[in-house]
């Protein structure tokens, strides 16, 4: 359908006068209780509905099957005409539901049978049908202002559904005249107003319902244009059940309705558990549902509805649900279903079935509706790597609190909040430097270095948010957090570079241990200098650290030893082992940890002379192999 047709505005006026209070004759049982019934007792006598009551019940499930498959752009106004119109909502979206209309239609209350019938007329009704259809509605209003100076390409369509008891055809012609008058009256009064649209096309569905029993005063006309604005078509119709057939067959007409009925549904009798019969289940739905069912060529078509007449609807056999993948059928639409008579207990147990087991579908038929599972797809999709080997974020747990809520259309400020806490927990382990779920597929050694591996995650994030940077204020601020803990100070970066550099040393330290032959004392050397250049290092990193405000204290450490304090290695003793070197290392660094005893400091070739003071008193000196000689 074109955007904002005839069906976007509808407005019912239900006649109020008097005669409307007179029975429908068709009778209803009300003492159902026919078993067990004590003797002597007279059943209740049947009762039979009023004009009005049959009235606003199928109009009331007209309004119930619109809102059902069309709960947005399709517009019921309600009006009551008796000795006045009485207007029982408005266009907004928020008094569009049945609790809405019935709440003021129990206001309203039943016709007064004994009201004159000269101050009552359906015309009032008419009158004030045509004011609300010049009236814009919401989704106009948006549409105007989006065109701006196109304005007037907005289209202001609509139709009216009266349903009253007329007296004979030439009445039924004078408020065809009265609506297309009011029609042209109103037309000129929009022209020069911004607050009312012209009305450029109505639709005026007349229908005379008068008592089961009774002849027609009145005879049924198709569509017939009256005017280039105004096309007029008039129903005559029994009250009771045959009017509210005849609402669901207009319903289908104006919204491009489809029925389809559920067969054989397997449902235990009410009086015996242990039995079960099959019931049928007429849904209604968009006719685009069965689009590709009538292109396969496949018939079944047909059916009869509860009062004999044929009626076109498609029959789907029920068989039980599955739960294996296999045995399930790809769907191939989305499309919003109502049941025709909503009050059964066949419907309603198959409506609960459907909303319990959300997984199980009938002809295409979802919860939600296709555009809004398109968009959701769409969100979800943004970013969105094909294989598990070309993520990295989408392997971490950590992450998970952040991809679940950034693809949201609005994020809370706890949304924000934890997000906020995720990459700040990302930070943390970068600075503990934990290992990260990198893929090593189709690459040679042990993959890219650790600050790369982070960089690679930092970069997928950043893409990840910045798919979704639009959707929100909030999702801007989960950026901006990003962003900043990944800009990092300039002792950040420096440490990072000396921390390539320890991993290329040690990676190069274990080739050259696999290479080790014990005949060459002077790789060991080597070996032991790397050592020593890596503790260097480590210490001058130390004082980096030292020097952040947000960095603890590192300990404190004894200044190393260079390899000139080192003992030198006597080559006549022959090639030293490691261990040798290692525990001279050893011994010389503990011996700075405290003060040297100074015998040994002055000892010749480990010995010293005791009593020297004594010596030098009296006039000796000592020799070089200990023994005192006189001056």
């Amino acid at each position: 359908m074109k955007i904002f047709s005839e069906s976007h505005k509808t407005v019912f006026v239900v006649d109020h006068c008097p005669y409307m209070a007179e029975s429908c004759r068709q009778h209803v049982e009300f003492d159902m209780l026919v078993k067990n019934r004590t003797q002597g007792i007279i059943p209740l006598a049947p009762i039979s509905k009023s004009l009005w009551t049959c009235s606003v019940e199928s109009s009331m499930e007209y309004c119930r099957i619109m809102y059902d498959i069309f709960p947005f752009k399709k517009l019921v106004n309600f009006i009551v005409s008796d000795s006045g119109a009485h207007v029982l909502n408005s266009w907004t979206q928020e008094d569009q539901n049945l609790q809405e209309l019935m709440a003021a239609l129990a206001a309203v209350g039943p016709p007064n049978p004994r009201a004159d019938p000269e101050c009552c007329s359906i015309l009032h009704g008419l009158v004030a049908a045509v004011e609300a259809l010049c009236k814009i509605t919401e989704y106009q209003h948006e549409a105007r202002t989006m065109l701006m100076e196109n304005a007037e390409r907005v289209g202001n369509r609509g139709r009216i559904i009266c349903i009253t008891n007329a007296k004979s055809d030439s009445h039924v012609r004078m408020l065809e005249d009265c609506v297309q008058e009011t029609i042209h009256e109103h037309n000129k009064l929009a022209a020069n107003s911004d607050h009312l649209m012209q009305i450029q096309k109505c639709e005026l569905v007349l229908i005379h319902t008068y008592p089961v029993g009774e002849d027609s005063l009145v005879s049924d006309r198709p569509k017939k244009e009256l005017s280039p604005v105004l096309t007029s078509e008039v129903h005559s119709v029994r009250a009771g059940r045959h009017l509210a057939t005849k609402l669901n067959v207009l319903v289908q007409q104006h919204f491009d309705l489809a029925s389809t009925t559920i067969t054989n549904i397997p449902m235990k009798e009410e009086q015996h558990a242990n039995t079960s019969a099959n019931y049928d289940v007429e849904l209604l739905h968009h006719k685009e549902a069965h689009v590709d069912f009538l292109k396969s060529g496949d018939n079944h078509i047909g059916g009869n509805s509860r009062d004999g007449t044929f009626k076109e609807t498609v029959t789907l056999k029920w068989c039980t649900p599955r739960t294996n993948s296999v045995e399930l059928h790809y769907c191939t639409g989305a499309y919003r279903i109502s049941p025709v008579d909503v009050n059964s207990r066949p419907s309603s147990c198959l409506t609960n079935f459907l909303l319990n087991e959300p997984r199980y579908k009938i002809d295409g038929s979802l919860e939600i509706p296709l555009e809004r599972a398109k968009d959701q797809l769409e969100k979800h999709t943004r970013y969105w790597p094909m294989i598990i080997s070309q993520t990295t974020i989408f392997n971490m747990q950590a992450v998970v609190p952040l991809a679940s809520v950034i693809v949201k259309e609005a994020m809370t400020d706890e949304d924000v909040l934890n997000c906020q806490k995720t990459i700040y927990n990302l930070v943390d382990m970068e600075r503990k430097n934990d290992p990260l779920p990198i893929s090593t597929v189709g690459t040679r050694g042990k993959g890219p270095k650790r600050d790369e591996q982070y960089r690679i995650m930092w970069n997928e994030l950043e893409t990840l948010v910045r798919a979704h940077i639009n959707n929100s204020d909030k999702h801007q601020r989960v950026l901006e957090c990003l962003m900043a803990c990944r800009s990092k100070p300039p002792e950040e970066e420096e440490r990072k570079k000396r921390g390539r550099k320890r991993e290329e040393k040690e990676d190069k330290s274990e080739k050259s241990g696999k290479d080790y032959e014990p005949d060459k004392p002077w790789q060991e050397s080597e070996r032991l200098k790397s050592l020593l250049d890596r503790e260097k290092e480590e210490l001058a990193e130390a004082e980096v650290i030292k020097d952040s405000p947000d960095s603890p204290e590192p300990p404190n450490k004894k200044p190393l030893i260079t390899m000139d304090e080192m003992p030198t290695v006597e080559k006549a003793k022959g090639p030293m082992s490691l261990l040798s070197l290692w525990s001279n290392r050893i011994n010389t660094a503990n011996s700075r940890k405290h003060q040297e005893f100074i015998g040994r400091l002055n000892s010749v070739n480990n010995k010293a002379e005791l009593y020297q003071h004594l010596k030098e008193e009296n006039g000796m000196e000592t020799t070089e192999n200990g023994k005192a000689g006189r001056q």
